[in-house]
């Protein structure tokens, strides 16, 4: 019996080694991750390289071509030669793009070349604006020289304003004094628009996080570390309500001349302060470019948005690349769900369709130009 349950403890103590022994490396064999598991695990992404594919299965609607035609209100090319208008004229046919505005039309003989330039082939097809030059500002009388330089732009084929960013931020008199927004100088000009019936588009301030501590919990982190001089620090501009109030003096102050101010007026975060905007001051409207991904983060306020102000609000693209605006195009026209945004550090989220009935898509995409823009062709549009 004893040499029984010797030899049976012996069996057991060589099972017991043998498991011992193997175990490491078959351990191994079965854990060791691969030379590429290695490395991730090694290498914490950062934020620009960390894009995960969504799993999720829903419809999709890939639009290439907007469903009528339209104007964007908001593009920029300066100095464009006959070459560059022919590539232009191209891209908007293959988008349904009927009337480009170019914003960035410049004053005097550079205004006259880019309008001969741009409607010389294609007279239906571009509208320029106006810029004012302030190589004269610290000259007693800018404001009626400029109301005057503005006057002759239109005479040359000028059919608005755009007032670019400077204005109220970095723009400043020989004496250092910022030129605000609502500065008294500026009256004539702005006269002079509601005079000759042509809009002004202007850009005040940038989005309010630009004017907020660049740390973690800032949701456009990521476009101030690619683009760090977008910050606006309080040591060197003035804060972001600061330009808002003056922005709205400038309003109040000319109830007679059309605004649009651009990009959603910087109020895209904030539908219900837009709404009091628009409340507060029938002469205003807005823009969409460069600020999609605000309204396409928040699909139900944005379409009962745009119902309820479908009058004020104009279709825009800012930088203009044809393959882009398909991104419009499905947030207006369709309900497609969590997708990808063109540009990453302006919205660092996914983004919903928030599709708007027909007639406010029409406003939208030109009957609102068309009412506040003096001059355009309105054949080539649905009535």
């Amino acid at each position: 019996m004893k040499t029984w349950r010797t030899v049976g403890f012996l069996v057991a103590i060589l099972a017991v080694a043998s498991f011992l022994f193997a175990w490491p490396y078959g351990a191994a064999t079965r854990l060791e991750p691969s030379p590429q598991q290695s490395s991730l695990k090694e290498h914490t992404p950062t934020i620009e390289e960390y894009r995960p594919k969504s799993t999720l299965v829903t419809k999709e609607h890939k639009i290439d071509r907007a469903k009528y035609p339209f104007i964007d209100i908001h593009s920029h090319h300066w100095n464009p030669t006959p070459k560059y208008v022919e590539e232009l004229i191209k891209g908007m046919d293959s988008i349904n793009l009927r009337i480009l505005v170019n914003l960035s039309g410049g004053t005097g003989e550079q205004l006259r070349q880019t309008v001969a330039t741009m409607n010389g082939r294609y007279p239906d097809r571009f509208v320029v604006f106006a810029n004012m030059s302030y190589d004269d500002l610290n000259i007693p009388g800018f404001g009626k020289r400029a109301a005057t330089r503005l006057e002759q732009d239109v005479k040359n084929g000028a059919q608005g304003l755009k007032i670019f960013k400077d204005f109220g931020m970095e723009l400043k008199y020989s004496n250092g004094q910022r030129v605000h927004v609502d500065d008294p100088e500026f009256d004539p000009v702005f006269e002079k628009c509601a005079e000759l019936k042509i809009p002004v588009l202007i850009h005040v301030a940038e989005p309010s996080a630009f004017f907020d501590p660049w740390d973690y919990s800032n949701e456009r982190w990521l476009e101030l570390k690619q683009f760090p001089r977008r910050a606006r620090p309080p040591s060197e501009y003035p804060a972001f309500e600061t330009l808002m109030t003056e922005r709205n003096h400038l309003f109040a102050r000319h109830p007679k001349t059309n605004f649009i101010a651009a990009h959603l007026a910087f109020h895209g975060n904030d539908l219900e302060r837009l709404g009091k905007l628009f409340d507060a001051y029938p002469n205003v409207n807005v823009d969409i470019a460069a600020v999609l991904a605000e309204l396409g983060r928040q699909p139900y306020s944005a379409h009962d948005f745009l119902i309820k102000y479908q009058d004020r609000v104009l279709m825009g693209k800012d930088i203009y690349e044809v393959n882009e605006y398909k991104w419009y195009f499905r947030c207006l026209e369709t309900r497609d769900e969590y997708f990808e945004y063109y540009r990453n550090r302006h919205a660092f989220w996914r983004i919903y369709g928030f599709e708007v009935p027909d007639e406010v898509l029409k406003k939208v995409y030109y009957k609102n130009a068309l009412r506040l823009v003096p001059g355009m062709d309105d054949k080539a549009f649905p009535k």
